[in-house]
């Protein structure tokens, strides 16, 4: 059972990440290079599968160009059309995916805010809501209270202990 309710809350992220079915049109000019995640047609930057079905950015003339000249030595491609060309297959690098999102402030920042309006609530219910406490409360009540009930000897330890003094 705690599987599924797991698997159910995951359902619309995994929808999300999906982008749908890409469809021809969707696609556009964009080389469909491989498998992908679940086969189907779409792009998605995860580290536990790094091999997207389609390319990052559509085919444009300057990109064909550099895939003419990456099938010739890679020695005499540059490091700016090499990383053009990894740009052109791959929307983020490892690095990137992997870095922090800085999520972790909202999240904290609201769980303050909860904490704080629950302090506010009971503050309010302290000063207006609760009514005051009886006398009975009170340390010389208590006191006299103890005092009563020594007189009165009201439940008397007995055992081997109740000697020791």
């Amino acid at each position: 059972m705690a599987g599924r309710l797991f698997v159910n809350r995951l359902r619309p992220v995994i929808q999300v990440q999906r982008c749908g079915i890409m469809t021809v049109d969707r696609i556009g000019n964009r080389d469909v290079v491989g498998f992908g995640y679940n086969g189907e047609p779409c792009y998605l930057d995860r580290t536990d599968f790094p091999c997207p079905a389609i390319r990052w950015k559509e085919n444009t003339s300057d990109i064909k160009a550099l895939r003419e000249k990456e099938r010739g030595d890679w020695k005499k491609l540059s490091i700016e059309e090499k990383k053009a060309l990894y740009r052109a297959s791959f929307r983020q690098t490892f690095s990137e995916m992997e870095a922090p999102t800085g999520e972790w402030k909202g999240i904290v920042g609201m769980a303050l805010l909860v904490v704080s309006g629950g302090v506010w609530l009971y503050l309010y219910f302290k000063a207006f809501a609760y009514p005051p406490l009886p006398e009975s409360f009170s340390l010389e009540s208590r006191l006299a209270q103890l005092d009563r009930m020594k007189k009165l000897d009201m439940n008397p330890i007995d055992g081997p202990l109740a000697r020791v003094k």
